[in-house]
């Protein structure tokens, strides 16, 4: 029997060294990619548990949608929806699941493709940020789709303003605001219960990108230390790293500017703050400058500015009567951004006519031939990538005294914490001042 004891103790000890050795590997491993920002979960991750539930839940949930006839009427009770689906080991809740599907077809994004970057064999690839909020960023192994967590207030705001929310995209098709995609929750059994979102990365593909930014319109805390040069650190920049430089767009600045307002007066009318404007760079090939579109790009570009086609892929289609005012207009906007040097054969100038002016109110601009265009501007040299995220911060009690400490603690100098209008204001004479 002692033998047998012996036997037992030994084992225990040679399963905690193997636990011991494990747990070292994974936390030099840790150390050196959170030099990286991003890094694949794998097997010995502590988040792979978790995220081969949400792709195997998240899997079935499209699944649903996929088999459901879609419509185009919603109702107030789609928006309130919740649809529960059990699995072994976890339980996944969907939140207004038909209204969300709905969103992604407007999107141009079909069930299956967003099935498929969501629920791959690949791995999701996990983001060290350096946000102050407790939430676990990840990306889809291609990159296309992040996956926030969030706290039920952050989802309870999200879900109470999601019709205005819609309503204001609908208007503004080529708004920078993030797109939501999903929202969903998981229950795993003896753990606390996890909210979190689905959308698409502003900084998609990345390829190229040259250098990332996260802008909130002031100065305290807003330096990060750039990666040496030659490493292949990935590291959010902000505010005062950008000092000195500027976002160069030429004609399409004007759009910019614009829907910087729409878009900020919004989230103004939202009562938050703190959200951020992010800005990344890559240079343009040769054939992507303005100067060397031809006019059958430019007309591949106005149906994408027109109107989604049923997949991102798809390219050709004939417009409709509804959208021929649109697709003229953007024509004439596309001859404008190019100095009117586009080659036509022959086509002639396309009039406007006398029908109103509708598309100035939507503020559409022409898209370019992207894969992520609604996030994408290209000026004459550099091609952009912008949006405005995390903007679930209510200016409450908590956040007005936030903003009586930090006047006290950062006399004279500009800080994230101040009310709606002000923070709204400020963002866009950021973009002003750093834009040519």
């Amino acid at each position: 029997m002692y033998g047998s004891l012996q036997g037992l103790a030994g084992g225990s000890r040679q399963h905690s060294d193997t636990l011991k050795r494990r747990r070292k590997r994974w936390g030099g491993l840790r150390q050196q990619w959170k030099l990286l920002g991003l890094f694949e979960i794998d097997p010995q991750h502590e988040f792979y548990s978790l995220t081969c539930m949400m792709k195997e839940g998240l899997a079935a949930a499209i699944q649903n949608t996929i088999d459901t006839a879609p419509t185009n009427n919603l109702v107030d009770e789609d928006f309130k929806m919740k649809d529960t689906q059990i699995h072994e080991g976890f339980t996944l809740q969907t939140f207004a699941g038909q209204v969300f599907a709905n969103f992604r077809t407007a999107l141009g994004i079909t069930e299956r493709e967003y099935q498929l970057s969501l629920c791959s064999h690949s791995s999701y690839l996990q983001f060290i940020s350096n946000s102050k909020s407790k939430a676990d960023f990840f990306l889809t192994n291609d990159k296309r789709l992040f996956l926030k967590t969030q706290n039920k207030t952050e989802i309870r705001f999200l879900l109470g303003n999601l019709k205005i929310y819609m309503a204001h995209l609908r208007k503004y098709p080529h708004s920078l605001l993030v797109k939501f995609l999903g929202v969903h929750k998981i229950k795993i059994p003896h753990k606390r219960k996890k909210y979190f979102i689905v959308m698409q990365s502003v900084f998609y593909p990345d390829d190229r990108i040259s250098a990332r930014y996260d802008i909130k319109g002031c100065e305290v805390s807003r330096w990060t230390e750039p990666s040496p040069e030659g490493n292949q650190v990935i590291v959010v920049l902000k505010d005062l790293n950008f000092k000195d430089e500027y976002i160069h767009l030429g004609k399409q600045r004007s759009w910019l500017l614009c829907q910087m307002e729409i878009d900020t007066h919004f989230l103004r009318q939202l009562n938050v703050l703190d959200y951020s404007f992010l800005l990344a760079h890559q240079p343009l090939h040769h054939d992507e400058r303005p100067h060397c579109i031809t006019f059958g790009s430019l007309i591949v570009r106005t149906k994408k500015s027109v109107t989604p086609s049923p997949s991102p892929s798809a390219s050709s289609a004939v417009f409709s009567d509804k959208d021929s005012y649109h697709t003229r207009k953007c024509v004439a906007e596309g001859r404008r951004q190019c100095g009117g040097s586009i080659s036509d054969s022959g086509e002639g100038d396309a009039s406007l006519g006398d029908e109103p002016e509708d598309f100035l109110v939507h503020n559409r601009r022409l898209l370019p031939n992207f894969k992520n265009p609604l996030h994408v501007i290209d000026g004459p040299e550099q091609r952009y990538f912008v949006g405005i995220i995390d903007i679930f911060t209510v200016y409450s009690l908590r956040k007005r005294l936030e903003h009586w400490w930090k006047r006290l603690r950062h006399p004279g100098k500009s800080f994230s914490t101040v009310s709606p209008p002000a923070y709204c204001t400020r963002l866009c004479e950021w973009v002003k001042d750093h834009s040519k």
